[in-house]
C-alpha cells in the first residue's frame, strides 16, 4: 500500500508554491528554506540590479550565495538572463531540503516549474495555452526517471517575456533550474510564419543545451517532440 503523499501551498510575493512529499516535516522545512531563497535573491538584486534585469548570461563572482551561482550557470548553458532560472532554483532548493529532511518523494512547483525526486509513481499534468491540450496529457514519472525538472514556457501569457510565438514549450531537464532557463530560450526561437519550421528551429535549440533530456513543443495544433522524456499519459477530466 502505498503512502499518503501530504500537500502544502503557499502564497509568497507573486508566486504561488506547490509542495507534495511523503513526508509533513518535511514539507514545512523546505517552506521555510523557500522563504530564504526568496529574500536572498531579493538582497542580492539590491546590490546587483543587473543580475535581474539582464537578458544574457551573465558572470557572478564565486563568493556569490550558492542559489545566486546556481542561476548563473543554468542561465549561461541556456543562453539566457539568470532571472529566466529563478522559478526553477526555487523548487530545486525546496526539493533538496525536502531530502534532507529524509523524504522519499519530493515535489516542489513554483508557478508551473517544477522539481521532482520520487520513489513512487507521480503523474505530472502539462499545460499549455493551446486549449485543446492544456491539462489533458502529463508525464507518468517514476523512480528511475528522478531526480528531474520540468517546466514550461508560453509566448501567449503576459506574465512572461519571450521573443517567440509557440503556444507552449515544455522542457524535462538534469533540474529545474535548468529547464526553466531552456524553456525560456527554446520558446525564444519558436517564432515565424512556417509553423512546422518554427518547431524544428525549437527541437534544434532544445539539443543545444546541454543536460535537457527531452521537449515538448505546440503551436497552433502542431506538435513537435525530441529526447528522452517521461511517459505520456491521457489525464481523466
Amino acid at each position: 500500500m502505498q503512502r499518503q503523499l501530504f500537500e502544502q501551498s503557499f502564497l509568497i510575493r507573486k508566486s504561488k508554491i506547490h509542495l507534495k512529499s511523503d513526508s509533513e516535516k518535511a514539507i514545512f522545512e523546505a517552506i521555510k528554506d523557500i522563504k530564504n531563497c526568496l529574500k536572498e535573491i531579493m538582497s542580492y538584486i539590491k546590490i546587483h540590479p543587473e543580475f535581474q534585469h539582464t537578458l544574457r548570461p551573465i558572470n557572478v563572482l564565486p563568493e556569490a550565495p550558492e542559489l545566486i551561482r546556481y542561476m548563473a550557470d543554468s542561465a549561461l548553458k541556456a543562453g539566457v538572463g539568470p532571472m529566466a532560472s529563478v522559478a526553477g532554483a526555487i523548487a530545486d532548493f525546496g526539493m533538496k531540503t525536502m531530502l534532507r529532511s529524509n523524504a522519499k518523494t519530493a515535489i516542489v512547483e513554483d508557478g508551473g516549474e517544477i522539481a521532482v525526486t520520487t520513489n513512487k509513481h507521480v503523474i505530472v499534468g502539462l499545460l499549455s495555452s493551446y486549449p485543446s491540450l492544456s491539462g489533458k496529457i502529463g508525464f507518468y514519472i517514476t523512480k528511475e526517471d528522478s531526480p528531474l525538472g520540468i517546466a514550461t514556457s508560453s509566448s501567449k501569457t503576459e506574465r512572461v517575456l519571450s521573443f517567440g510565438e509557440a503556444d507552449s514549450v515544455t522542457i524535462v531537464a538534469d533540474n529545474a533550474s535548468l529547464a526553466d532557463a531552456a524553456a525560456t530560450a527554446v520558446c525564444n526561437v519558436v517564432a515565424g510564419t512556417d509553423i512546422c519550421k518554427s518547431i524544428r528551429q525549437g527541437l534544434d535549440r532544445a539539443k543545444e543545451i546541454s543536460g535537457v533530456r527531452g521537449v515538448i513543443i505546440i503551436r497552433e495544433g502542431q506538435i513537435g517532440l525530441w529526447g528522452r522524456l517521461p511517459r505520456i499519459v491521457n489525464i481523466k477530466e
